[in-house]
């Protein structure tokens, strides 16, 4: 989880400082130019869920089911935006989105398997 929580900080930090989006609502938005609610405690306890739900299946279902999610994050994101607490820039493609998520999701879990073969 603190791999997640990381990952995500540093990415939210780079993808704020390029302004390719920001944080209208945030806490301690004097301090934080991201949500740090966000990284700190959704994100690693949603990964955690995710971990344990990507060990129960197997190949292509895990697959799918990453795919999935990573769907429904950008819709998320989407609703989010409508909601106010998300605002992209002009040329921001929720494709990336999509992509970023599946590909974060997948780091996670292969370093997640990665370390319990270790142990």
């Amino acid at each position: 989880m603190l791999l997640a929580s990381l990952l995500g900080t540093y990415l939210d930090l780079y993808y704020v400082g390029k302004k390719l989006y920001y944080f209208p609502i945030r806490p301690l938005p004097s301090i934080f130019t991201i949500n740090i609610g966000f990284t700190l405690l959704v994100l690693p306890i949603t990964m955690l869920v995710l971990l344990k739900v990507l060990q129960w299946w197997k190949g292509w279902l895990r697959v799918l089911f990453i795919l999935c999610i990573s769907l429904a994050m950008a819709v998320m994101e989407k609703a989010a935006e409508r909601m106010g607490l998300f605002v992209h820039a002009d040329d921001w493609n929720h494709l990336n989105t999509f992509v970023g998520y599946c590909v974060f999701i997948g780091l996670i879990y292969a370093f997640n398997v990665w370390m319990n073969r270790e142990r």
